[in-house]
C-alpha cells in the first residue's frame, strides 16, 4: 500500500506545475474511499431516476411490457392499413381502367353520330338542290303562259314596244291573253312558290331538330367515376374527424339503471328509429367512461345515415311530397326510355328546379346541417355524456365548436349531389349503406373489425358510405333491377363496399 501511495505521489509531482516561490505547494491526499462531491453526470443520472415525469420511474417489467404489446399492435394495423391502401389504390386503376373503355366507346359513338350528321345535311343538300330547279321551271312555265307582263325585269317601255313589234312582224294584232289564263297561271305560280317555301321550312326544322339532338345525346359526364369515388372518400374522411373529435371532447358516466326523465326516453326512442335498437341498446346500457368508442361509432354511423337519405332524394330540400313525385318520374323514365334520355330530364330538372329557387342550396345546407348536429346530440345524451368545457350542455358546446365543420360537410354533400344529377349522363351514382340490424352481407359491404376476429352478428352501424352505379344498357337482356323479365335491364356495378359494424366488436372491446 505504502508502494502505491508513493508512486501516485510521484506521478502528482511530475504532472502538476512547478512552485512558486510565493506559493508554496499544496498537498491533496489520495483516498480510496468514493468521491461525495457532486457531479454533472451523476446529478442528471439521479434527476432522471427520481423525476415523476420520467418514463423509467414509474413503469415496472409489466407495463414496460404492456407498452411493448400496444406498439406492436399499432404496428400491425399500420401494416393493415398500408395493405388496404395498395387495394385501394389497384381498385382505382382498375376504375381508371373502365374509365377509358366506357370513354372510347362513347367516342365511337360521337363518331357514329357525326357520320349520321353529315348524311343527313347531305340529304338536305341535295333535297335542296332539286327544290330550286323545279321552282325555276315551274316559274318560267308560268310567264310563258301568263304573257310578259310576269317579267318583271322589263320596263313598260319596252314591254309596249316587244308588244307592237310582235303584231307588226305577224301582220296582225297578237290577242291579249284572257283573264281566267293570267289568273291560272299566278295561280299555279304562288302555288309552287308555297309549296318550296313550306318544303325549304321543313328542311330548316329537321336540321334545327336534328341540331338539338345532337346536343341533347352527345353530352359528355363533366366527372369520371373515379372524381365521384374520391369524392365519397372524401366525405368519409371528415365524418372520421369529426365524429373523433366530438367524441373527445366529453367525459362519460356509468349509465343509469333506467331513464331518468321523459326527454331521455324520447331521445331514446328517437335514436332507435334512427339507428336500430341494437346500437341505441348499447348506447344507453354500457359504461362508456372507459373507452367511448362505440359512441364514435355511433356518431359516424349516424351521420352516414343522414347523408345518405339526403342524398336517395331526387332534389336535396325539396318539399317531401313534391320530391317523391318526381323520384316516381325518373324512375319509371329510367325504366323505359334510353340512358342518355331519362338522365338529361333528371339533369334539367334538377337544374330548373335550384333556378327556380335560387336560394335552396343554402336552405338544404342549413337544414342538413342542424338534423345531424341534432342527431349527434340525441347520442350524446343517450351515453350519459357531461360536457368538459363551457357551455355547459352537449348540444351548446358540438353547435359552437363543430357547427362550421358539420356545414362544411353538407355543402361536400350538396355538391356531390349536384354532379351525379345534373353533370353525368352515362350512368347514374347512389350512395349505399347497409341496413341497421340487417344480416352480414360478405360481398356488398366489409366488416370494419374483421381483422381481429370472425364477422358475425347483426349490423349495428355503417361507418362509411359505398357507391355503386346503374346504367340501363338494353332491353330483355342482362340482370334485371327493379322489373320484370323482358323489362329494362341494368348494369349494377358496386364501386365502393360500405365499411359497417357488427355485434362482435363488443367480444373485440372486452378483450
Amino acid at each position: 500500500m505504502s508502494f502505491l501511495s508513493s508512486i501516485l505521489s510521484t506521478a502528482y509531482d511530475y504532472l502538476s506545475p512547478p512552485a512558486s516561490p510565493h506559493h508554496p505547494p499544496v498537498s491533496i491526499p489520495v483516498s480510496r474511499e468514493p468521491s461525495s462531491l457532486p457531479t454533472p453526470l451523476k446529478d442528471r443520472l439521479d434527476a432522471a431516476c427520481q423525476s415523476p415525469t420520467s418514463t423509467l420511474s414509474h413503469l415496472s417489467p409489466n407495463s414496460m411490457r404492456r407498452e411493448l404489446d400496444i406498439s406492436k399492435h399499432d404496428l400491425a394495423r399500420a401494416q393493415v392499413d398500408s395493405t388496404q391502401l395498395k387495394e385501394r389504390c389497384k381498385m382505382l386503376e382498375k376504375t381508371l381502367k373502365e374509365t377509358r373503355e366506357l370513354l372510347r366507346a362513347r367516342e365511337a359513338e360521337l363518331e357514329k353520330m357525326r357520320r349520321e350528321r353529315d348524311r343527313e345535311r347531305a340529304m338536305a343538300e341535295r333535297r335542296r338542290s332539286d327544290v330550286g330547279p323545279n321552282y325555276q321551271t315551274q316559274q318560267t312555265n308560268g310567264t310563258r303562259q301568263g304573257g310578259g307582263s310576269l317579267d318583271t325585269r322589263m320596263s313598260s317601255a319596252d314591254l309596249a314596244r316587244e308588244m307592237h313589234g310582235n303584231r307588226m312582224h305577224d301582220g296582225q294584232p297578237r290577242h291579249t291573253p284572257s283573264p281566267s289564263r293570267n289568273s291560272s297561271s299566278s295561280t299555279s305560280a304562288s302555288t309552287s312558290l308555297s309549296a318550296s317555301s313550306a318544303q325549304g321550312t321543313n328542311h330548316e326544322e329537321d336540321r334545327a331538330r336534328f341540331r338539338s339532338t345532337e346536343t341533347y345525346m352527345t353530352r359528355i359526364d363533366s366527372w369520371s367515376g373515379a372524381q365521384v369515388l374520391q369524392a365519397v372518400h372524401d366525405i368519409n374522411s371528415e365524418i372520421l374527424q369529426f365524429s373523433a373529435s366530438a367524441t373527445e371532447m366529453c367525459t362519460f358516466l356509468p349509465a343509469p339503471a333506467s331513464p331518468a326523465n321523459p326527454r331521455l326516453a324520447q331521445v331514446l326512442q328517437d335514436t332507435t328509429a334512427r339507428i336500430g335498437p341494437s346500437m341505441s341498446r348499447i348506447l344507453a346500457t354500457r359504461d362508456h367512461a372507459q373507452d367511448p368508442l362505440l359512441v364514435q361509432l355511433a356518431l359516424q354511423g349516424c351521420v352516414s345515415l343522414c347523408i345518405a337519405r339526403a342524398l336517395n332524394s331526387f332534389c336535396i330540400g325539396f318539399p317531401s311530397k313534391s320530391d317523391a313525385v318526381l323520384a316516381q318520374i325518373y324512375s319509371s323514365m329510367h325504366r323505359a326510355e334510353p340512358q342518355p334520355t331519362s338522365a338529361r330530364w333528371r339533369a334539367l330538372t334538377h337544374q330548373h328546379i335550384h333556378t327556380i329557387y335560387p336560394t335552396l342550396t343554402d336552405y338544404s345546407v342549413g337544414e342538413l346541417t342542424d338534423t345531424i348536429l341534432r342527431w349527434c346530440t340525441d347520442i350524446f345524451l343517450l351515453a350519459n355524456c357531461q360536457s368538459s368545457l363551457p357551455p355547459p350542455t352537449p348540444a351548446a358546446q358540438l353547435r359552437s365548436m363543430y357547427a362550421d365543420q358539420i356545414r362544411r360537410i353538407s355543402r361536400a354533400v350538396m355538391r356531390l349531389a349536384s354532379v351525379t344529377r345534373e353533370e353525368i349522363m352515362s350512368t347514374s351514382f347512389e350512395v349505399t349503406i347497409a341496413d341497421p340490424s340487417g344480416d352480414f352481407m360478405g360481398r356488398e359491404m366489409v366488416d370494419a373489425f374483421g381483422e381481429y376476429g370472425e364477422s358475425r352478428g347483426k349490423v349495428l352501424a355503417t361507418m362509411e358510405l359505398g357507391l355503386k352505379c346503374i346504367t340501363r344498357v338494353s332491353h330483355g337482356v342482362g340482370r334485371i333491377v327493379g322489373g320484370e323479365d323482358g323489362e329494362a335491364a341494368f348494369e349494377q356495378r358496386l364501386l365502393l363496399q360500405p365499411k359497417v359494424v357488427l355485434e362482435s366488436v363488443l367480444e373485440v372491446l372486452d378483450r
